[in-house]
């Protein structure tokens, strides 16, 4: 084993696990100038840091023989950001002290407290758990930390910014000034030297990060860009064609998440979902579920993959684009860990283009631009993976050649086959037809009956609080027409525009000067027919901007609005906004 030398108890379990040789962090936290100091340690998820910070703290835990007696109070304190990251952690710590003797507890939000506090009342060596949590039960009385010997802050980054600097304070606080402090962190942001500064001694700094960028080595970065309407059928394209023994699909929100999450379930994938809407029992079921076979993606928002550790995990998908560059390496990190290879695939609607090319040269990734996989795209590697299966070295017992004998008695070689390959093919989701995948392509695709159409206009806009739920029926309503009639709307910030076909124009018109003036409603509620469209509109407006003296040709001001779908401002008049003060719009009105 290439290991420095180490407890005999510790050896035998990385061994048992199969470590031949320490990875660049493990190496850096045994090297003999690290040994007893404070670590500020820069290094990847996925780069074995667990295992890292367990063997460094391992000579103020053991003895002599390499094993902990019982623990009066902990000696050691592992604090992470969330709780599937804690209980992946406590998971490694177990199997690499199982030897010693020591005990580890773990203490995390969604859990029973009161069980909680009589396992930590049984002796354990090491505790590890979440800042919300840990801070509570030290502030109880149940979390003795007057032993403490090692204290270490996995992912301290992300604690501080999920907003957990005051727990930390008061746990770190309440902790012995011998002990030993050991900062691990992705990036190395100012609060974080903040920390170090306060709670640690002459660290020693470690950075395993290669200079030549912060993406992971062994992920391959793509991108795929698709019209808005077709992200969906581009995640099923993407499971398909990569057909990943496990993947992960992150989200923003957690409404994308359910959704996303019914839509492949109704597909024919094998999903499971995680978001801060779960149970810590239900995202226990899910990650269990993916580590078993039993499904095969994980749709989930960002706070709640953290600490994700799956080893067959090979496919990250960012569904919804990140927020930053540290959001896309934190989800990509959960692939290509451990040495092992994985793809990161971001979906980017087109006009997100820029801004993720931004992103990947701020993160210094270089991503390949690729289109969705078609149908025919798929097809083909369907065949490759089947063509593989069936050819590989398989072993048969007597029960199984009785059958194929009897197979091959009713019908041909040729027919068991082809119902091999068909019964092999039906157990897979159908792949999504994918537009041709430029913008002229997008441009010049129309509804059937609306590549003729005539632009119409209302003075009511977002300032407004105007809305699709009640501005299409009130456009149909007042036209009498139905909401298939109805071409694109445009909703501008004073003003809303929407088609109607050519054939129907001049009747729409008429129509809705009728019931406009039944109704008797308010000047901003005409709708008539316009000879510019939204874009016109907006490049007249710009060049013909109002007199701070009084209104310009062209503009007129609009009248208040009756209590018609708007809210009221403070004062009970009839205002445009959404509770604001009552103002008058200046409106564009096309000769």
């Amino acid at each position: 084993m290439n290991f420095p030398p180490l407890p005999a108890t510790i050896e035998t379990a990385l061994a048992e696990r199969g470590y031949e040789a320490a990875t660049p962090v493990q190496a850096e936290v045994l090297k003999p100038e690290a040994e007893g100091r404070d670590l500020v340690v820069s290094a990847q998820t996925g780069s074995g840091k667990t295992v890292a910070f367990g063997l460094a703290m391992a000579p103020q835990l053991l003895g002599e023989e390499g094993r902990i007696g019982y623990a009066q109070a902990p000696l050691a304190l592992v604090i992470t950001p969330t709780r599937e990251l804690a209980l992946q952690v406590s998971r490694e710590l177990e199997w690499l002290y199982e030897r010693t003797g020591a005990r580890v507890a773990t203490c995390v939000g969604g859990m029973n407290p009161s069980a909680e506090r009589k396992v930590l009342n049984s002796g354990p060596a090491i505790v590890v758990g979440t800042p919300g949590r840990l801070r509570d039960h030290f502030e109880r009385g149940a979390l003795n930390l007057s032993q403490l010997a090692v204290a270490v802050l996995d992912e301290a980054d992300e604690m501080l910014d999920m907003g957990f600097r005051e727990e930390l304070e008061a746990i770190l606080d309440g902790t012995p000034e011998t002990r030993r402090t050991l900062l691990f962190s992705a990036t190395m942001p100012r609060p974080i030297e903040a920390l170090a500064r306060r709670y640690q001694t002459d660290a020693l700094r470690i950075a395993t990060i290669s200079e030549g960028g912060r993406g992971h080595g062994d992920i391959a970065y793509q991108a795929v860009t698709v019209s808005p309407p077709e992200v969906e059928n581009a995640v099923v394209n993407l499971l398909r064609f990569h057909e990943a023994e496990t993947a992960i699909l992150f989200c923003a929100t957690r409404e994308k998440v359910r959704h996303l999450h019914a839509t492949l379930q109704e597909r024919g994938f094998a999903v499971v979902a995680l978001s801060g809407e779960h149970s810590q029992s239900e995202r226990n079921h899910a990650l269990q579920a993916l580590r078993d076979g039993r499904a095969r993606v994980c749709v989930a928002t960002d706070v709640a993959a953290r600490g994700i550790d799956l080893p067959t995990l090979s496919l990250v998908v960012h569904v919804e684009i990140p927020r930053d560059a540290e959001t896309l390496q934190h989800r990509s990190g959960r692939t290509g860990r451990a040495g092992r290879k994985g793809i990161a695939t971001l979906i980017v609607p087109f006009s997100a283009r820029r801004r993720v090319e931004a992103m990947l040269g701020r993160a210094q990734i270089a991503a390949e631009w690729m289109d969705v996989p078609g149908p025919e795209a798929i097809g083909e590697r369907d065949r490759e993976r089947l063509l593989g299966k069936l050819l590989a070295p398989t072993q048969f017992d007597d029960a199984d050649r009785e059958l194929a004998q009897r197979l091959l008695a009713e019908r041909s070689a040729e027919d068991i086959a082809a119902m091999l390959v068909h019964a092999h093919r039906a157990r897979l989701p159908e792949p999504e037809e994918i537009s041709a995948n430029t913008r002229d392509a997008q441009k010049e695709r129309h509804r059937p009956g609306f590549e003729d159409t005539v632009w119409f206009r209302m003075g009511i806009g977002r300032s407004n609080g105007a809305d699709p739920r009640w501005l299409l029926p009130l456009i149909c309503r007042r036209g009498h027409v139905t909401r298939g009639e109805i071409g694109a709307i445009r909703i501008g910030q004073d003003e809303t525009y929407f088609q109607i076909p050519r054939a129907l124009a001049e009747k729409y018109a008429a129509t809705a000067a009728r019931t406009f003036a039944a109704e008797g409603d308010d000047e901003p509620l005409v709708i008539e027919r316009s000879d510019a469209g939204p874009r016109e509109a907006a490049r007249y407006n710009r060049q013909r901007r109002p007199s701070r003296s009084g209104n310009d040709a062209g503009f007129v001001k609009a009248k208040p609005l009756g209590n018609r779908g708007f809210a009221k401002d403070g004062a009970g008049k009839p205002g445009f906004g959404k509770g604001g003060p009552h103002k008058h719009k200046r409106k564009f009105k096309p000769n």
